[in-house]
């Protein structure tokens, strides 16, 4: 029997072995999904359900998430049950085969971001497992078909740009919520008729047309109805769930509606004055955990003197988000400025800089944490970044981190200028740029919606909206100067010192503009967790897709570098180039078609075969402009 026995160990080794490897090898896979979304990090995976090896959650809400996913990668997450995304900031379109690659796909979550285009579904004649699908508050113009949906419960595709209802309304039988509000929708109700086990039904806001209540689903059945705003004719027919004769009302009926008048205003004010209760009930318990909200920093004492608050210190982010600075009195907390020594700051300096670290400071709201705007005591500009993924790093650990990021010195570096560590918060500080970031210049110029929402097929059609920008700033010889300086400072990161640093997540909201368009990098050297953060040759594949970006106009998806690739391999190069650049001649063509084959070399597959950033810099040195 020992062989036996001995045959069982093995096995259940083995076993366990390649449920981790599977495990592993899906976080990875979730990890390449969101490499071009900002304020993704390792730390975020755990957050995801792993059951049987097999991630079956992945449950991401509100976790400050802007960019676009690389939707091909999830393909393999086959058990995957919940997908939940909602509140962060991401763009993109969903692609079609998404609603038919997970056979076991519950509940979809995608509202409150800033997703886009035609959700078109490919289902292939099966029928979908979702229950619950929230598109709501997005940018989505379309959805195609609904009639493989056989299996959802709740609907919500409402604040978006549809125009015209979907299709096959008549197979979704167990629909129970159905939320259509504020879509823009000018058709008539009439499809909407057949569902009838709906328990919910919004459609305010609209411009629909059609009789009511003989267009719509049975009435009994509801619990919520809204349907203001829009422009319905209404007859009183037998189906109507008040049946009254076409005459004056009586006085009896006066009284009724009277009374149910008064009936329903006290139980508001019943309402209202329960909620005041709850509410002061919550801000007395918020004053017991001593986390004073910092926009009301002083108190007045017996003597009628203000006296400051102590901490700790809560602040509220533009999301609704919090932050906790743990410390007792401000003015503990010094501020280390590197280039400054003599100046004396402490963390108060900070709070009154920041308005208090008020929402109208807030920059934004980065991969790391908040980004706020302020200005020092001697008319110092600065921006300050909270360091959230790095709480948990102790203070000496933390201090040497900032101290060798201060010494990396290059003019397309954006320098350290100092730091605060307030209790487990660590606030990072930088000169302040007021041409802001490379993303925002090229995305979100007022020439035109740059969104490749609209950007269909292998060819790219250039929107009429979009109107010619000066040359000095959207010109060939600016964006040129652009890749060659981001070239420099990652250069400088990868081959200057005796080991590496390695950025880790080189995106165009990571690079910033000075007055004169000179490109500073930052960011970098802040990820403590380098394992999922790959290596240089990871860094050399972002500035691909950087320079992808500055040569083509359009957002870095994974959608955008398979059709620049493609391009490339049937040597249409000219057919991915940004239309505004396509005015400076023969000469500045050719040279925008061989630094698009420079971005293809940083952008191969194979990590071996793509170049180092100092060969990428020697070819794009090569490159001259006129």
């Amino acid at each position: 029997m020992k062989p036996f026995y001995r045959f069982l160990i093995l096995l259940t080794f083995f076993s366990i072995v390649e449920s981790s490897c599977n495990s592993k090898h899906q976080i990875l896979l979730i990890s390449k999904a969101f490499k071009f979304v900002s304020g993704f990090n390792s730390s975020t995976l755990f957050q995801t359900r792993i059951s049987n090896s097999h991630i079956t959650k992945i449950v991401l809400p509100s976790k400050n998430l802007t960019g676009t996913i690389s939707w091909g990668y999830l393909k393999n997450i086959s058990n995957l049950q919940i997908l939940d995304l909602s509140g962060n900031s991401l763009q993109g379109h969903v692609p079609s085969w998404f609603w038919s690659s997970f056979s076991s796909l519950l509940e979809i979550n995608l509202s409150r971001n800033k997703f886009g285009g035609s959700i078109t579904i490919e289902l292939n004649n099966k029928t979908s497992t979702i229950q619950n699908l929230n598109l709501s508050h997005n940018r989505f113009t379309n959805v195609a078909q609904l009639s493989s949906f056989q299996n959802l419960k709740i609907l919500d595709l409402s604040h978006n740009n549809l125009r015209a209802l979907p299709l096959g309304f008549q197979n979704l039988t167990k629909l129970q919520h159905l939320d259509l509000s504020s879509c823009n929708l000018k058709d008539n109700i009439k499809p909407i008729s057949s569902l009838h086990n709906l328990h919910y039904l919004d459609l305010s806001n609209n411009t629909l047309t059609g009789n009511f209540p003989s267009d719509f689903p049975p009435l009994h059945n509801l619990k919520f109805l809204n349907i203001s705003q829009n422009n319905f004719t209404y007859h009183n027919t037998k189906q109507n769930i008040i049946h009254r004769k076409q005459t004056k009302p009586t006085s009896k009926t006066l009284i009724l509606i009277v009374c149910s008048v008064s009936s329903t205003v006290f139980v508001i004010a019943i309402i209202s004055i329960w909620v005041i209760f709850i509410i002061n009930k919550k801000m007395k318990q918020r004053s017991k955990m001593k986390k004073w909200a910092i926009s009301l920093p002083v108190m007045m004492n017996k003597t009628n003197t203000k006296v400051e608050k102590t901490g700790p210190f809560e602040f509220e982010t533009e999301s609704g988000t919090t932050w906790v600075a743990d410390v007792k009195e401000p003015t503990s907390a010094a501020v280390v400025m590197f280039e400054k020594p003599l100046m004396n700051f402490t963390f108060k300096d900070l709070i009154i800089a920041t308005s208090h670290f008020g929402k109208e400071s807030q920059l934004a709201e980065g991969r790391c944490g908040p980004v706020y705007w302020a200005v020092l005591p001697g008319e110092i500009h600065v921006a300050i970044k909270v360091l959230e993924h790095v709480r948990d790093v102790d203070y000496d650990d933390s201090v040497a981190m900032f101290v060798d990021l201060s010494k990396l010195k290059h003019p397309n570096l954006l320098p350290l200028s100092g730091y605060c560590i307030a209790g487990k918060e660590k606030l990072v500080l930088y000169e302040f740029m007021a041409n802001g970031d490379l993303g925002r210049w090229l995305h979100e110029l007022p020439t035109g919606d740059t969104n490749i929402e609209d950007w269909t097929g292998d060819t790219w059609e250039f929107q009429n909206s979009v109107v010619e920008s000066s040359s000095e700033k959207m010109g060939w010889l600016t964006r040129h100067r652009i890749a060659v300086g981001i070239a420099r400072g990652l250069a400088y990161l990868h081959h200057a010192g005796s080991k590496p640093v390695v950025h880790g997540h080189l995106v165009t909201s990571n690079i910033l503009l000075t007055d004169n368009f000179e490109p500073r990098i930052s960011d970098f050297g802040l990820r403590i967790h380098s394992s999922l953060n790959g290596g240089t040759e990871d860094d050399v594949f972002c500035f691909g897709v950087v320079l992808m970006e500055l040569l083509t106009g359009r957002i870095g998806t994974m959608t955008t570098i398979i059709a620049v690739r493609k391009a490339a391999r049937e040597g249409q190069h000219v057919r991915v180039l940004d239309e505004r650049l396509l005015l400076g001649g023969d000469s500045a063509v050719s040279e925008m078609v061989e630094s698009l084959v420079v971005a293809v070399l940083c952008m191969a597959e194979s990590p071996s075969k793509r170049p180092t950033m100092q060969q990428v810099l020697g070819l794009l040195k090569d490159i001259h402009t006129h």
